[in-house]
């Protein structure tokens, strides 16, 4: 199993400092969290683009150019980029180029997107929501494909005969769905041959089951070998308590921003607690809790990746790192030894 992590670049109040963290120090922060990761051997780090002012990242290909400058090993992917809303041809190129700069170890990650955006930042109707991701995602799997391409569709102008360069180290240059539990979702996937990364935030993660048989079924049936991760919320550190005190006061403020936003109610510290036990959403705990609930997922899944959400929201940058080292250094070393498997790298 490929263990990593990603991060959306939250800029909220710092509760060292109790100011706002600035887009220049946020930055520094984490890229220094990606080097980390690979020092310690996590084997993704992947970063999402959005374009409001509690997230720095609008451009994830940038920023993980950056971290490819300062990292060996470790693969760098969005997480996810908004593809409805942008030009597949400039996100082939980007991270063609992205490939280029860290030897072969980019990916993308593409998704609708659960923030819309940069849907009217753009110039695109909500109305052709899936229709967008739809057309985009099967012209870049074109381009993926071939160097030079005749394509005509509804919402760009029609390529005739270009060639779009550069092409990248790795063939095909991996492309994943991220889905949020949308059964049409993981079939478009599955029919395509592409792996999936299911969002699990909140509920009961053990309802997702039926989800990623349906992909693992309509992979299979279209001649294709599945692929399906996992991407959560969590933190640790040494104490459950420790995890657990860090962890909720950002979770619950950037949550409860986000709630007011789409009707949800105000986050409970009960409901954050129950939801850090072992059938719940979040990781939140010692690496030994986190190493538990991953394994026992792993029985509801299968699943080949393991993605998560750290910074939920600004967090002390030294337990945000002890997290990642502990990640690293504990977690994924003891779920490689219960599966039987040894690092991808």
């Amino acid at each position: 199993m490929e263990i990593g992590l990603y991060s959306f670049g939250e800029r909220t109040i710092d509760p060292e400092t109790g100011r706002l963290i600035s887009p220049q120090e946020r930055m520094r922060r984490l890229l220094e969290e990606i080097k980390l990761a690979d020092e310690v051997g996590l084997d993704v780090f992947g970063l999402g683009e959005h374009h409001r002012p509690d997230y720095i990242i609008s451009a994830p290909a940038v920023v993980l150019a950056a971290a490819a400058a300062r990292t060996r090993r470790i693969r760098l992917t969005s997480a996810v980029t908004v593809l409805s809303s942008d030009d597949p041809v400039r996100v082939f190129q980007q991270f063609a180029t992205l490939d280029l700069i860290s030897n072969g170890r980019a990916e993308i990650m593409v998704g609708r997107g659960s923030f819309i955006e940069s849907f009217p930042l753009f110039g695109y109707d909500l109305n052709d929501y899936d229709a967008l991701f739809d057309e985009k995602l099967r012209l870049l799997l074109r381009i993926r494909e071939s160097e030079c391409i005749t394509w005509s569709g509804r919402f760009r102008p029609p390529i005739e005969d270009r060639c779009i360069y550069p092409r990248p180290v790795q063939d095909p240059l991996p492309v994943w769905v991220a889905v949020g539990g949308s059964p049409p979702s993981v079939v478009r996937a599955g029919t395509l041959g592409l792996p999936v990364i299911l969002a699990i935030i909140g509920g009961m993660p053990a309802r997702f089951a039926p989800l990623a048989a349906l992909y693992r079924q309509t992979a299979r049936r279209a001649g294709h070998t599945p692929i399906f991760g996992i991407a959560s919320h969590g933190f640790l550190a040494d104490t459950t308590r420790d995890a657990r005190d860090t962890a909720f006061p950002a979770y619950k403020a950037q949550m409860d921003r986000i709630g007011r936003e789409r009707g949800w109610p105000p986050m409970t510290r009960a409901q954050f607690d129950a939801s850090c036990t072992l059938h719940g959403a979040n990781f939140v705990g010692t690496p030994e809790e986190v190493i538990e609930k991953i394994l026992y997922q792993h029985e509801l899944f299968g699943h080949e990746r393991f993605l998560l959400q750290l910074t939920v929201g600004t967090l002390p940058h030294k337990k945000v790192l002890h997290a990642i080292e502990l990640l690293g250094t504990k977690v994924a070393p003891a779920v490689r030894r219960a599966l039987g498997v040894s690092s991808p790298r």
